[in-house]
């Protein structure tokens, strides 16, 4: 009688050991707790919150650029764009050697919030940045910075695959 091969076993994907898994709860606990410093007073979403950061430390960008430094796809860009332009805390100038894009910058008004928030939110990096002993805070600097750099590479070399699977 042939022996019957044993089926191999299923391979466990835990969750709670799961890199890309405990990096997102992580980024979402943050953001959360971020969110306490922006949005009670001010009433900004994640997005407004990142234009407004962003070109409070840039100055002058378009949406494009702001969407490739802060991540974000570009309708997002364009929605919190328009709600703080609504807010009067950014404004548009054409741009003359490409009128399908504007430059974007803060307001007085939108400078002004920037000037207060930023130092809150320093804060609370600082006070979160508490949890990691200082004598690590290098390698987790390195981490973050590699981790990040891999997954832009593995992003493009996964989306060429998928259909392979």
């Amino acid at each position: 009688m042939a022996a019957v091969a044993a089926a191999p076993e299923p391979v466990a994907l835990k969750l709670e050991e799961f890199l890309p898994y405990r990096l997102n709860v992580a980024a979402g606990l943050v953001s959360q707790a971020l969110a306490r410093v922006y949005a009670d007073r001010h009433r900004f979403s994640l997005p407004e919150w990142r234009v407004l950061v962003t070109l409070g430390q840039y100055g002058l960008m378009t949406a494009k650029a702001v969407g490739a430094h802060s991540h974000m796809h570009k309708t997002k860009v364009s929605r919190a764009v328009a709600l703080l332009e609504r807010r009067k805390l950014v404004t548009r100038r054409a741009n003359r050697a490409d009128l399908r894009e504007a430059f974007l910058s803060l307001t007085p008004a939108g400078r002004d919030i920037y000037s207060e928030l930023a130092p809150a939110a320093l804060e609370f990096s600082r006070q979160l940045m508490g949890a990691v002993d200082s004598a690590d805070r290098p390698a987790l600097d390195r981490a973050l910075t590699r981790l990040t750099e891999r997954a832009a590479q593995l992003a493009p070399e996964f989306a060429n695959t998928s259909g392979d699977r």
